[in-house]
Parts: structure tokens; sequence; C-alpha cells
């Protein structure tokens, strides 16, 4: 995975091959094809253009698996306002589609959560980058 410039602490940032629809299908397809749930799907540029605004394509996809996240939420409750798994799908200034999420270490680090439940949040690593077609 690459992670590009300018990425706020504790995101990772891939830049994505094709356009936000072709990263938002290859994520909504890794997804369902893990059986994870999905518990929000948020279009900011419908919801601008709903206001009359414009905004360039951006998506984000909250999902997760209850039996992988319970656990972590019931040993570092904190961790459940970062909670379910995102991640952001966008068009950047200069048209590029880049595939953000926050970095799992960086959520366990944040929130204390126990080593042993540290693999419970790498799953959106694989999930991301298949995204943005690197892996």
């Amino acid at each position: 995975m690459t992670n590009t410039s300018r990425s706020p602490a504790g995101m990772i940032q891939l830049q994505a091959r094709g356009s936000v629809d072709d990263a938002w299908k290859r994520l909504e397809g890794a997804v369902a094809a893990r059986n994870l749930t999905v518990f929000a799907r948020i279009d900011f540029a419908a919801d601008a253009a709903a206001v009359g605004m414009t905004l360039l394509p951006t998506r984000l996809l909250v999902f997760g698996n209850p039996r992988a996240g319970t656990p972590v939420i019931a040993a570092s409750p904190t961790v459940a306002v970062d909670l379910p798994l995102r991640v952001l799908v966008w068009e950047a200034r200069d048209g590029t589609t880049v595939v953000g999420f926050n970095s799992p270490a960086f959520l366990a680090d944040r929130h204390g959560v126990p080593e042993p439940l540290h693999a419970n949040l790498h799953p959106v690593e694989l999930l991301a980058a298949i995204a943005a077609g690197t892996a």
C-alpha cells in the first residue's frame, strides 16, 4: 500500500486506479464477498447537490463485523466512536481517486485496545487496498 502525502494524523491514503465509481464498486464487492455488515453508505456529493451545492465525488462506506467489533468495544469502549470501520473514497482536486481509512495501529493506540484484539481492526487495510486496485 502506498501512503500519499498530506494525510491527517492516523489516516492512510492510497491512490486508486480509475474513478471513484470504480473504487467504490471494488470496495462494495469486497465487503459483500466477506459477508460484512454495511451500516451506512454516504454519498456526500449527492447530499451537497440536494441542497444546491457542488462537491467532487466523495463517498463513505461504514461496515464491519459485530463478532469482531464487539470484543474490541467491550475491552476499550471509546473505540466505538471510530467503529464500525469506514473507508472514504474521493476525487482529489487533481482528478485522481483516493481511498482513505483510519490506520488500525492508530485506532488501537488512540483507544488502548489490548494487543490480542488488534487483528480485529486490520481487515480495513486489505479492503481499502482492494478498493484502490492495489491488492
